[in-house]
This record gives structure tokens, C-alpha cells and sequence, in this order.
């Protein structure tokens, strides 16, 4: 059975290419945003779906690192790295000189910045909710360009007059696959956990950081976010190499379970590459 994969939409966002790669021959089905396509793996519309996660110039996706702490109980399955090259497209004939407004995701923006202080001054940035909305956009106004990749363009009949205008070329973004279920241990895999404390007393995260260095487990993220409750307290996240179900990984994780106040393990999953 061809498994439905959602991502975030509409056609043409770089989640699409990342489908794409993930899965050649699955059904891709687009959302207008994270959450829903969230909403739709716990909903069963789809068996899984696919979420930017982490930029290698502008760090973490911070819709989806608060969906998996906050709103939601599904686990990562896999992960897909992808190579990202930006571009601008307008609509067919319109010139550079004639750009007022920009439309993209914050994120192409953020990547995009030198660029855009160079070659398009003064011009106002306004955030879509994904790069492939943004060209949607375009037929609407001749007076503005979008930043996305080059499917989009073909898709939605917009001319690229400046290609890989990303201020980093070795730009890449980090892809989670969503499930109600994570993976089986391979030999190569990650686990993604977050935790906080009830208490603000000095050595709580270096202790937990303690029990990882004794069993010799590599880091491969520390990441934080705030727990939206108070300010000050935080929820960390980590990403560990090994499987939760390795003796290792599973006595470290029990050992940290004692000492924070909330223990959620996001998943297990193959490393990419």
C-alpha cells in the first residue's frame, strides 16, 4: 500500500522537495501550516508528515520544537537533511527595479539577508506561511517578488531573475518524519528527548548532563525553549546517539527521569547519512 505523506504546502515549498526525496512514490498531500499537518497524522488522514525542524544557518524551527513539547503526542520517525538554494522569482516581466514588496517564509528571509540589504533596499518583507505560498501569491501583484526554489517557479509560471541568493551556500534544513509511531532500533540511530524542572537550584542541568557523559553517549543537539508557563524556566532538549531501547540509552534516560520534573521522549529514529 502507498503510504500518504503530509508536508507543509502548498506545492512548491521546499517540505515538498523533502517528500519528494523521502518518498518517490508516495501520496504528498500539502497543509498550510505545521500544526496541521500535525492534525493530520493524529486524524489518520495521512500515515505520516514530514516538518522542517532545523536550519544550519538559523538554528531551530521553533513551531515545531513547541508542537512536540506542548501539542502533541507524536513521536519522530525519521529525519531527511536537505540542501537549501533560494531564489527570486517574480511574475513574467517584471523587473527588479519594479520589486516593492517581498513575500517568503521568516526563515528564507533570515537566510536571505545580506541580499536582501543589498540588492533590494527599503523593499518590505512580508511573512507567508511557507516559501511555496509565497510565489502563489505573485499573479496577485506585479509589483512583488517571492523568495523560493526553482519547482515552485515552474509550478505557479513565475521568472527567476536571481538564483541561489542565500547568504550561506552550504545552507541546509533538517526534516522530521511525524508518526503515531517512532522506529526500530538499526545501529544508527538518534533519540530526540525534552525535560524540565520543577526547581531553580544551581547543578540541575549539569547533572543531567553528568549521566550522559558517564555512559559516554554523544550530544548531537542542546537546544532550549521556554515553557510558556513562567519566565526563566525552560524546557531543554537534546538529541542523543543510540536508540532509547540500547541498555546504555535506556538506564540514562531512566536516571534523568528522576531528577527532572518531566521527561518526554520525542523519538527514536535512523541518523541521516
Amino acid at each position: 500500500m502507498t503510504q500518504k505523506l503530509g508536508y507543509l504546502g502548498p506545492a512548491g515549498s521546499y517540505a515538498e522537495q523533502a517528500a519528494i526525496l523521502y518518498d518517490l512514490n508516495a501520496e504528498k498531500i500539502p497543509y498550510p501550516s505545521i500544526p496541521t499537518v500535525a492534525k493530520a497524522v493524529e486524524q489518520s488522514e495521512v500515515t505520516a508528515g514530514l516538518v522542517p525542524i532545523e536550519n544550519s544557518i538559523e538554528g531551530a524551527v521553533t513551531y515545531t520544537l513547541d508542537l512536540l513539547i506542548h501539542d502533541s503526542e507524536l513521536l519522530i520517525s525519521d529525519e531527511i537533511v536537505l540542501p537549501v538554494h533560494h531564489n527570486l522569482l517574480v511574475s513574467p516581466g517584471t523587473q527588479k527595479r519594479d520589486i516593492k514588496i517581498v513575500y517568503s517564509h521568516p526563515q528564507a528571509f533570515a537566510q536571505c539577508r545580506k541580499y536582501l540589504e543589498h540588492q533590494l533596499p527599503g523593499v518590505e518583507l512580508i511573512a507567508s506561511l511557507s516559501t511555496s505560498a509565497a510565489v502563489k501569491r505573485l499573479p496577485q501583484d506585479t509589483n512583488a517578488a517571492a523568495i523560493g526554489n526553482t519547482r515552485a517557479a515552474e509550478i505557479y509560471n513565475a521568472e527567476i531573475i536571481d538564483s541561489q541568493i542565500e547568504d550561506n551556500s552550504n545552507n541546509m534544513t533538517r526534516f522530521v518524519l511525524l508518526s503515531e509511531n517512532d522506529s526500530h532500533a538499526t545501529g544508527n540511530d538518534k533519540t530526540s528527548i525534552c525535560f524540565t524542572f520543577n526547581d531553580d537550584s544551581p547543578g540541575l542541568l549539569y547533572k543531567v548532563m553528568g549521566f550522559i557523559e558517564e555512559k559516554g553517549i554523544n550530544l548531537t543537539k542542546v537546544e532550549s525553549r521556554p515553557n510558556k508557563l513562567e519566565l526563566g524556566r525552560y524546557f531543554f532538549l537534546l538529541d542523543l546517539e543510540g536508540h532509547r531501547t540500547e541498555p546504555e540509552i535506556a538506564t540514562t534516560l531512566s536516571a534523568i527521569n528522576d531528577e527532572v520534573s518531566e521527561l518526554k521522549i520525542l523519538g527514536s529514529y535512523p541518523q541521516h547519512g
